[in-house]
């Protein structure tokens, strides 16, 4: 008989050779699978009366671009610590000398007080009093992480975003016309740099940001902390995906002038101004683009297989409606979506529109009320991916011949023709920005319909 062990036990070993020493037996110690960031897998490991609360974070296979390393992620974390920023106290890492292999690249580290889901904090009256806070509170620590010296991390780098993600962009393969039209107007709208680039944390968001009734209790994930812009971490913070349906401008919470304010009092970087905020706004939305193709490139080409991947990639389309409202893109044009007439072919009733919308409603109405915790939530994302793929059956030729059509309009053959057009200037912005908002919306059409209004980008 051929035996197995879960995920899970497979770390026991490793977990066992780090913190036995520290904290004694481990009969105990059950990891708990937490959803994937873009960089890493992360592990609670929960508490008892004799240990803390921990978590172990490792590398994606092969690595993930973008990364400052263990070295310099450290360096941070413990610089910010001393300067009285609430990060989280770091057990073990694979940079550890005698550090064991079958962990893989990772990083373990205690757990910070309170949580780190956004829905309470944006809607539960229990959190009422965190949100009167957030903005002095945010202000206060991004003003004390940007007054860090820098002199005495010189393992931490200096990169320039821009340049990066438009590098990655290429380096992925996968033309996207929508995000040539943002970088044309990332490139024409850019700020002067600043003259000494500080320490950012560079994953500044709601989501990372651990609150309890009382209010902001510390920062996690600081993987790609770097010196640059201080306005990047507010500007990440801004990002439309961060504010998870929420009004306000800063993490869906309060306002951007009301944070800007805050960091000003606390003696934050005199450079960080709201029309920098925003162009770092923008720019992270591109990023974050970015970062949803890499991910489902991970598993479209087998380094990582997972359905939150895949998904993940068709919410690029999301996130390119959030840039052209940024930017100031119209709506776009009205469209009818009636069925295409087509052969159905030689198959039996029902067609496969109707059998993927079949078993989609039997993991709604039957499966899902039964399940709870990562199960359930993967199982609401194949729930998504099975309503993209029912409307792609669907809708998917017509919107492929509008395509087409639109691509033979400006002379291109393709997306990849497109995209080049657009980067060298050979395609006037404003026609490059016409065509790419019915672009987008005809994959809203397919990926998440309701977005295809656009949303409240006013600057408040």
């Amino acid at each position: 008989m051929t035996t197995t062990t879960s995920p899970a036990e497979d770390l026991l070993p490793g977990l066992h050779a780090v913190l036995g020493s520290r904290y004694g037996a481990l009969d105990d110690l059950t990891p708990v699978r937490l959803s994937s960031g873009a960089s890493r897998t992360t592990w609670l490991l929960p508490g008892t009366g004799s240990r803390p609360t921990l978590f172990l974070q490792q590398e994606r296979p092969g690595g993930v671009p973008g990364q400052s390393g263990q070295v310099a992620e450290i360096a941070a974390i413990r610089a910010a610590r001393a300067a009285g920023v609430a990060a989280p106290v770091v057990v073990a890492s694979s940079i550890d000398e005698g550090a064991p292999t079958d962990l893989g690249e990772f990083v373990l580290v205690e757990g910070l007080p309170g949580r780190s889901d956004p829905a309470p904090l944006l809607t539960e009256d229990g959190f009422a009093g965190a949100r009167e806070r957030f903005a002095a509170q945010v202000g206060e620590l991004l003003a004390r992480l940007h007054t860090i010296g820098t002199e005495h991390l010189p393992e931490v780098p200096t990169t320039d975003p821009l340049e990066f993600y438009r590098d990655l962009l290429d380096d992925l393969g996968e033309p996207h016309p929508a995000l040539e039209v943002a970088l044309a107007w990332l490139v024409a709208h850019r700020p002067a740099p600043v003259a000494t680039p500080v320490l950012v944390h560079g994953d500044f968001r709601v989501g990372n940001l651990m609150y309890d009734e009382t209010g902001l209790r510390g920062v996690l994930d600081w993987e790609i902390t770097h010196l640059g812009d201080p306005s990047e971490d507010l500007g990440w913070l801004c990002v439309p995906s961060w504010r998870f349906g929420g009004a306000g401008r800063a993490g869906g919470v309060a306002s951007v002038h009301d944070v800007l304010a805050a960091y000003r009092a606390a003696g934050g970087r005199a450079e960080v101004t709201a029309e920098r905020v925003r162009w770092w706004e923008v720019f992270g939305t591109f990023k974050w683009a970015v970062i949803c193709i890499m991910q489902a490139a991970a598993h479209i080409d087998g380094s990582e297989r997972s359905v939150e991947l895949a998904v993940l990639g068709r919410r690029t389309a999301s996130v390119e409606r959030d840039l052209l409202d940024l930017i100031g893109a119209a709506d776009p044009a009205p469209f009818e979506d009636t069925e295409p007439d087509g052969d159905p072919g030689p198959h039996d009733a029902p067609d496969a529109v109707g059998l993927v919308g079949a078993v989609r409603e039997h993991l709604a109405e039957a499966v899902l009320p039964e399940l709870t915790g990562r199960t359930g939530y993967l199982t609401r994302v194949c729930l998504r991916a099975l309503a993209t793929a029912e409307r792609e059956l669907r809708f998917g030729a017509l919107l492929a011949a509008r395509h087409r059509d639109r691509l033979a309009g400006v002379g291109s053959a393709d997306d990849a023709a497109l995209a080049r057009a657009i980067r060298s200037g050979d395609l006037d912005y404003d026609q490059a920005l016409e065509l790419v908002v019915e672009l987008v919306a005809d994959k809203l059409r397919v990926s998440d319909p309701r977005r295809l209004s656009s949303g409240n980008m006013a600057w408040d």
